[in-house]
């Protein structure tokens, strides 16, 4: 580990450098999982998400798996070209498309899905459940503290350079 001083560097640019490479290391293995079941991220994203979350619009669709909308509109095309998904329109909204698996999409996600979670398993497998479940509560924490943060840095920030304005 990495120290300052004789102490373990705990500074948030360290910390952000080891969840950085951490994520790269686990982005890695997830992919090279996805292409050895001959998909790309985006395909496999749509299709998990139908899978674990049931139709849904592309808007919703877009937001859940982080995709631009003319990307989404490709993922779909090539899942649709498949015969994985299908588009229909939305009871509640005439405007909105949804997008559900077909029943062949259905089996074969649920087997692809199968195998990429045997292979996740595989890259944590050197943290107990205990661990991984401390791990994700920090992570949560974290992802929830770091725009209150930067909020409140910022507020503080803008207060003291009115203060300095006042003062001048």
């Amino acid at each position: 580990m990495k120290t300052i001083e004789g102490n373990p560097d705990t500074s948030g640019v360290h910390l952000w450098l080891i969840l950085w490479k951490a994520f790269r290391a686990l982005e890695g293995r997830a992919e090279r999982s996805v292409a050895e079941l001959g998909l790309c991220m985006s395909d496999f994203g749509v299709l998990e998400a139908l899978l674990h979350k049931g139709p849904l619009t592309v808007k919703a669709l877009g937001e859940k798996v982080l995709l631009a909308s003319a990307s989404m509109t490709a993922a779909i095309d090539r899942l649709e070209r498949r015969g994985w998904v299908e588009r229909g329109n939305d009871p509640k909204d005439r405007r909105a498309r949804v997008v559900r698996l077909t029943a062949e999409g259905r089996k074969t996600i649920e087997a692809l899905f199968a195998a990429h979670e045997k292979d996740m398993e595989q890259a944590v497998e050197g943290l107990s459940r205990t661990e991984r479940a401390q791990l994700m509560d920090l992570l949560r924490r974290l992802g929830g503290l770091a725009p209150s943060v930067h909020s409140e840095q910022a507020v503080q920030a803008h207060g003291a350079s009115r203060q300095g304005q006042n003062s001048e």
